[in-house]
C-alpha cells in the first residue's frame, strides 16, 4: 500500500485548478502518460527547459531585436484592425524617452486591450521583440503591468517543453497550483551526504526548479535538479539492490558434472573459443555450481558467440539431469539461435527442440510432453514457454535473449517455471557501464570483446541517396559475382506523414531490374512465409533480400557480404550496428552503403561518421548514449525497463556509483527498511513509482 503522505503527488490532476478533462488529455500527450490519467506528481516530474530571464531593464534604444525584453513604456494610441479587416492586426504605439514600439496583437478584444493599455499610462512590457519595417515591435507581449503590480511581475520565468494547444501560461499556472500540493516528507537522504552535496529538501528542490530566482536555478547540472536526479538515481538502485537480495535469499541449487558435454560442444566447434568467451564460461560454471542463485547479463557484440556461450552454458545443467530454456523476443529470432546450436548440440548428445507461438497441434502437444517428461534437454523459444501450460521436468538455467525486450515480469515468469532457477541474460546491444549500473544493477556481468576467428572488417560508406542509381547497380556487379545483399528500409508501406522509401515499393523496383533473384521479408508476414523467404536467400536461391529492422538481430547468412540502408539518418546508432553487424560473418569482403537524404543534421553527421570510423559496439554505444540518452538507446518506452524522468544519464551519471554504495550500505544496515530513514526511503521507491521493490521486502 502507497502511504497515504503522498496521496496529494498521486491525486488526478485535473484536482488542480484550471484543469479540466479536455486539457488533461493534452497534459497526458505532454506527460507521456498515453491513455492513463495524468498526476500531480507527473507535472512536478515536469521540468523547465530554459527561463525568460527580466531583470535586464534596457531603453528601448538598447533593445536586441530577437530578445526577450522588459521595457518601461507609455501608451500613445491604439490603431485597432479596421472594421472590413478583422484578420488584420491591432496595434498600440507606445515610446519611452529614446525611441518608439509597437505591440502588435491578433483576434484581440478592443475593450479588453484598451483596459489593459490605456493611453497615456506607464506600463511595463515584456515578450520577445523584433524589428517589421525597420520599426521596433512585440507581438502579443508576454506580461504587461502597472508600475503598482511591478513587484508582481516574476523576474525570471521557467519555460516548459508544450504539447500543441497547451500554452505556457496555462502550464505555470498549473504547476502554480501543484508545488501547494507538496507535503511534508521526512529526509530519506544521508544528511551527512545531503550537506556535502549543498542539497536542499525535495520540496524545496521542487520549489527552485519552477519557481528560479535565476536562470542557473533550472540548469540540470544545478544544485536543486542534481538533487533530484540524486534521489530517483538512489531509488533505482534500492530496487535493484532489493531484487538482488531477494534472488540471493532464495536457496539456489547447485548444478555441476565433469563438463564432458561442454568438451564436446567445443570439440564440435570449427573455431577455439575467445579468451572473454572462455572466461565467461568460466564465470558461468563457477556461478552455476554454487547453491545461490545465478543472475548474470552476457553482453557482447554483434557476432561475438553469445549464442556458443549459452549453449555451454546448457550443456552444464544437461550434464547434471536437469533442463535449460533460452528465450528469444520474436518467432524471427528464435530460430536462429536453434540453427547455430542444433548440430553442435546433436554431435554433443544434448537434446534440443523449439517452442514458438506456431508450433501448434500434434507438434506442440508432443514438445510439451518430452519436455515434462525431461527427454528435452535445451528448449528454444518465445513468450510461448512461460504459458501455462508449458511445464518442465527440472528447468534450472533460464537463458534470455535481447535482455531490453523483457520486463522484470517476463525474467522472473520463466524463473517459476522450476524450483531456484538460474538466470543468464543476453544482450547484442553492448551497454555503456552507467546504463548496466543503471538497469542491471541486480546482475553479474560478463562482456565479449573480441570478435570471432574468421570475422572480416566491414568497408561502410556513406551516400546521398539522390545517388540512388549508382547504389543500384553496384549492387548488381555484386550479385553477378555471385554475392548475396541485403536491402533495409525503415516502413512496410508509403505512409502519408511520411516520405520514406517503404520496403514494399523498394521490392517491386529492385525486381524490375533484379527479376527473381529478388526477395521480400517484413514484420507483417506470417512466420512460415518469413521462415521460407530467409530459408530461400540463406541458399543461394535468391540473392538479394529486402527487408525492413526484423533482421535486426538473430539472422546468419555467412554469404552475405552487401547490406545497404536506406534512410540511414533515421536509424539510431545501436540499430545500424545490429544491421551492419549481419554481414562480415564468412570469408569475402563485405561492404556497407549508408544512404541518407541530404541536407543532415549534426546528430545525423555525428552518427553516421562514427559509423564509418569504427565496428567497435562498446564504442558505438557510448557515443550512442552521449547522442541520443539512454531511453532510445534501451528502448525503454518499449520495454518493461523504466526510464527517468528527472535524471540525465549523460549529466547526471557520475552520481550512479555513489546511489549504487549508498543503497548497498542502507540494505547491509537495514535490510528490512524499518529504520526512521528506512521508512522514508519507501515512500522514495512509492514516488519513484519503484513499488515493486517495497513487495519484496520480508517486512512490506
Amino acid at each position: 500500500m502507497r502511504p497515504s503522505l503522498l496521496d496529494p503527488l498521486f491525486a488526478a490532476l485535473t484536482t488542480l485548478p484550471g484543469v479540466g478533462p479536455k486539457l488533461e488529455k493534452l497534459y497526458r500527450r505532454l506527460l507521456g502518460r498515453g491513455d492513463t490519467p495524468a498526476r500531480v506528481a507527473d507535472l512536478l516530474f515536469h521540468l523547465p527547459a530554459g527561463t525568460v530571464d527580466r531583470r535586464a531593464r534596457p531603453k528601448l534604444a538598447e533593445v536586441v531585436p530577437g530578445s526577450v525584453a522588459t521595457v518601461a513604456v507609455t501608451v500613445d494610441k491604439h490603431r485597432p484592425s479596421p472594421p472590413n479587416r478583422p484578420r488584420a492586426p491591432y496595434r498600440i504605439e507606445t515610446h519611452d524617452d529614446t525611441g518608439t514600439l509597437t505591440l502588435t496583437y491578433f483576434n484581440a478584444r478592443k475593450d479588453y486591450l484598451e483596459t489593459l493599455l490605456p493611453p497615456g499610462e506607464l506600463r511595463y512590457v515584456s515578450g520577445t521583440t523584433a524589428l517589421y519595417d525597420g520599426m521596433l515591435q512585440m507581438v502579443h507581449p508576454d506580461r504587461v503591468v502597472s508600475e503598482a503590480d511591478l513587484d508582481k511581475l516574476p523576474l525570471v520565468e521557467p519555460v516548459y517543453p508544450l504539447t500543441e494547444g497547451l500554452s505556457l501560461n496555462q502550464v505555470r499556472r498549473a504547476m502554480d497550483g501543484a508545488l501547494t500540493k507538496i507535503p511534508a516528507l521526512p529526509e530519506w537522504q544521508d544528511n551527512a551526504w545531503a550537506e556535502r552535496s549543498g542539497f536542499s529538501s525535495f520540496a524545496d528542490a521542487l520549489k527552485t526548479l519552477h519557481r528560479p530566482n535565476e536562470p542557473a536555478d533550472v540548469q540540470p547540472d544545478g544544485p536543486a535538479w542534481l538533487r533530484l536526479a540524486y534521489d530517483e538515481l538512489l531509488a533505482g538502485q534500492l530496487a535493484l539492490a532489493l531484487v538482488r537480495a531477494h534472488q540471493r535469499s532464495l536457496p539456489g541449487r547447485g548444478s555441476s558434472g565433469e563438463g564432458i558435454l561442454r568438451a564436446k560442444v567445443i570439440a564440435a566447434l570449427p573455431y577455439a573459443l575467445t579468451p572473454s568467451q572462455g572466461l565467461a564460461v568460466d564465470d558461468i560454471v563457477t556461478d552455476l555450481a554454487r547453491p545461490q542463485r545465478m543472475l548474470r547479463l552476457l553482453q557482447g557484440d554483434v557476432g561475438s558467440g553469445k549464442t556458443v556461450v549459452a549453449l555451454l552454458a546448457a550443456a552444464t545443467v544437461a550434464e547434471a539431469g536437469r533442463q535449460a530454456a533460452l528465450m528469444a523476443p520474436t518467432e524471427i529470432l528464435a530460430r536462429p539461435p536453434l540453427a547455430t546450436i542444433a548440430p553442435l548440440a546433436e554431435k554433443a548428445g544434448i537434446r534440443a527442440a523449439i517452442l514458438t507461438g506456431r508450433e501448434r497441434g500434434k507438434d506442440r502437444n508432443e514438445t510439451l510432453e518430452r519436455l515434462a517428461l525431461g527427454e528435452i534437454d535445451l528448449i528454444v523459444g518465445t513468450h510461448a514457454l512461460f504459458q501455462e501450460d508449458v511445464a518442465f521436468h527440472d528447468l534450472a538455467l533460464a537463458i534470455i535473449d535481447e535482455q531490453h525486450r523483457f520486463g522484470v515480469h517476463q525474467r522472473l515468469a520463466l524463473a517459476r517455471k522450476g524450483e531456484s532457477v538460474d538466470m543468464l541474460v543476453l544482450t547484442a546491444t553492448p551497454i555503456p557501464r552507467t546504463l548496466v549500473l543503471t538497469y542491471f544493477g541486480d546482475m553479474e556481468i560478463s562482456e565479449l570483446r573480441e570478435k570471432p576467428a574468421g570475422r572480416q572488417p566491414i568497408d561502410t560508406r556513406t551516400i546521398a541517396l539522390n545517388r540512388l542509381n549508382e547504389v543500384v547497380e553496384a549492387v548488381g556487379r555484386a550479385l553477378n559475382e555471385g554475392q548475396r545483399a541485403y536491402w533495409v528500409c525503415p516502413l512496410v508501406e508509403e505512409s502519408e506523414i511520411s516520405d520514406l522509401a517503404a520496403a514494399e515499393q523498394r521490392f517491386a523496383e529492385l525486381k524490375t531490374h533484379f527479376g527473381a533473384r529478388v526477395d521480400l521479408v517484413h514484420g507483417k508476414m506470417k512466420g512460415a512465409d518469413k521462415d521460407r523467404a530467409m530459408a530461400r536467400f540463406s541458399s543461394g536461391e535468391t540473392q538479394l533480400l529486402v527487408a525492413t529492422t526484423v533482421i535486426e538481430v538473430g539472422v546468419d547468412v555467412p554469404a552475405a557480404t552487401v547490406m545497404v540502408i536506406e534512410h540511414a539518418e533515421r536509424f539510431g546508432l545501436a540499430q545500424l550496428h545490429q544491421l551492419r553487424g549481419r554481414i562480415g560473418r564468412g570469408t569475402g569482403r563485405s561492404t556497407c552503403l549508408l544512404l541518407y537524404k541530404a541536407p543532415l543534421g549534426e546528430t545525423a553527421k555525428a552518427r553516421l561518421a562514427i559509423m564509418r570510423d569504427t565496428e567497435d559496439g562498446f564504442r558505438i554505444a557510448e557515443e550512442d548514449l552521449r547522442l541520443r540518452g539512454e531511453g532510445d538507446l534501451l528502448g525503454t518506452k518499449q520495454s518493461g525497463v523504466p526510464g527517468f524522468r528527472v535524471a540525465r544519464i549523460e549529466v547526471h551519471g557520475k552520481m550512479l556509483t555513489a546511489a549504487r554504495d549508498d543503497a548497498a550500505l542502507i540494505l547491509s544496515r537495514d535490510p528490512d527498511l524499518a529504520s526512521p530513514r528506512g521508512e522514508a526511503l519507501r515512500d522514495l521507491l512509492y514516488l519513484f513509482e519503484r513499488d515493486e521493490a517495497v513487495r519484496l521486502l520480508r517486512a512490506g
